[in-house]
């Protein structure tokens, strides 16, 4: 009796967790449809030339980023830019907006959590901060994402350059602050998160990060 009782509850349990869940992704990609809609339409009037079928959309003010394949969101995270806001001038710390491309991709192979010093692993392993609180220090972790604006006078050239300034999208120790502005400009993911959107990427798939 009691070995079936606890298998029924096991059950329910797994069975919350896997479809509860699924459950709570679709109830947020339907609350994003009208989002969607408004994207696509904004990026063929901004940019006509360019296509449009796998990007990534940044929303600084929503903290989510969002990936697009073959024209289809398939992924949302949450995210953490800049502490400061948007911005593009260089040592401003804010997250610069507008059109860019991804630039290349680093740490392929790195454990997750595992530290990355000039994108290459230190041999070690950032301790994670769960808590909503700053640990002070900016610990690039796990893969780095770098991104090169496209917009002259935006975010390419001179002081406004997002290579230049080195925004990247990575990993980071303070996992208690994704969904909240606390970054030094870059976009930072949960571990587990940018291993996911790094395999799923392709070096040259345009960026658009908008204030918003």
């Amino acid at each position: 009796m009691y070995k079936a009782f606890l298998s029924i509850f096991l059950f329910v349990i797994s069975f919350n967790l896997v479809y509860g869940q699924a459950f709570n992704d679709e109830k947020k990609y339907a609350r994003n449809r009208g989002t969607e809609d408004f994207l696509k339409d904004y990026l063929s009037i901004k940019y006509p030339s360019r296509d449009f079928q796998d990007f990534i959309y940044v929303g600084v003010k929503r903290q989510e980023l969002y990936l697009f394949r073959k024209g289809k969101l398939i992924k949302i995270y949450s995210v953490s830019t800049s502490k400061n806001g948007a911005g593009s001038v260089a040592n401003s710390e804010m997250t610069p907006v507008g059109l860019h491309k991804v630039n290349g991709k680093y740490g392929s192979g790195v454990p997750e959590n595992g530290i990355l010093r000039h994108k290459k692993f230190s041999g070690e392993l950032a301790k994670i901060e769960y808590e909503a609180k700053p640990i002070n220090k900016d610990i690039i972790t796990t893969r780095i994402i770098t991104i090169e604006g496209l917009e002259r006078g935006v975010n390419k050239g001179g002081k406004l350059d997002s290579y230049d300034r080195r925004i990247y999208i990575h990993g980071t120790a303070e996992e208690g602050l994704i969904g909240k502005p606390a970054s030094h400009g870059c976009i930072r993911l949960k571990n587990k998160d940018v291993m996911e959107l790094f395999d799923l990427l392709t070096k040259g798939m345009f960026v658009v990060i908008l204030n918003n």
